[in-house]
């Protein structure tokens, strides 16, 4: 647990507010390298991707497909990835445009699903035997596409539904391939485990974070006076990165 004056990242319900009280296993200590903004960018972000992945029982050396990537979350989970020293890296995105960024994540392999079928370009960039761990934050058909996508015994984990919740799957794929499909949702959590998720995020995830490999991509900045500007954008779907509330 942080000592008293220690600079603190961290999650807490009700949170969009000037001042909120945070549970002491909820938070994580800020590297000295981390700006206030870039810090309260990260925590849901570590403690989520780092989860998904550990539920899904990663090692280094093991291939991950990240759909969503381009998404805020998606784009740390890329990072994440990297960072633990994951074999292959397959990124997904439904603008070809945003492939650069991608890579420049630590992609190894970008799939333009508005051009691509996700399944046949996960599995040719794989030999023909898919991945070990596939992280989905899209949901709907992006989720179904996975499972054939993912090689035998590997894991395949929800965590986010930027399409839509309900999925149709195929059967045969899930247990021709013996998979483990797993959901995540950390907010959830009792506060005991969710504390558990986010120090083991921070053993494994803050070198990285202090030596500049795992960073939050930033939106925006905005003061909390214009908080019903920040709530717009971010419906808006415009957003690229995370919208930062400044308060003075």
């Amino acid at each position: 647990m942080p000592v008293a004056g220690t600079r603190v990242m961290g999650t807490a319900p009700g949170s969009f507010a000037q001042y909120a009280v945070a549970d002491h296993r909820h938070v994580l200590p800020v590297p000295d390298e981390l700006g206030y903004e870039e810090a309260c960018a990260l925590p849901t972000g570590l403690l989520t991707e780092h989860g998904a992945l550990a539920v899904a029982g990663f090692r280094a050396g093991q291939s991950v497909l990240i759909t969503g990537a381009t998404s805020s979350i998606g784009l740390i989970g890329v990072r994440i990835a990297r960072a633990l020293d994951a074999g292959r890296i397959i990124a997904t995105t439904r603008n070809a445009a945003k492939s650069e960024l991608l890579v420049d994540a630590g992609a190894d392999t970008v799939v333009v699903t508005g051009e691509q079928d996700l399944t046949q370009a996960v599995l040719a960039a794989t030999r023909g035997e898919g991945v070990d761990v596939a992280l989905d934050h899209v949901g709907g058909r992006t989720f179904a596409d996975c499972l054939p996508a993912t090689r035998t015994d590997g894991a395949v984990v929800n965590i986010g539904r930027l399409d839509r919740a309900a999925s149709t799957i195929d059967l045969d794929a899930l247990a021709y391939r013996h998979l483990r499909l797993h959901g995540v949702s950390f907010g959830f959590s009792p506060p005991a485990e969710l504390g558990r998720v986010i120090a083991t995020a921070g053993e494994r995830l803050l070198p990285a974070v202090a030596d500049g490999r795992i960073r939050p991509l930033i939106d925006s900045t905005l003061s909390f006076s214009t908080a019903a500007r920040a709530a717009a954008r971010l419906r808006s779907h415009q957003a690229h990165g995370k919208i930062i509330l400044s308060v003075p």
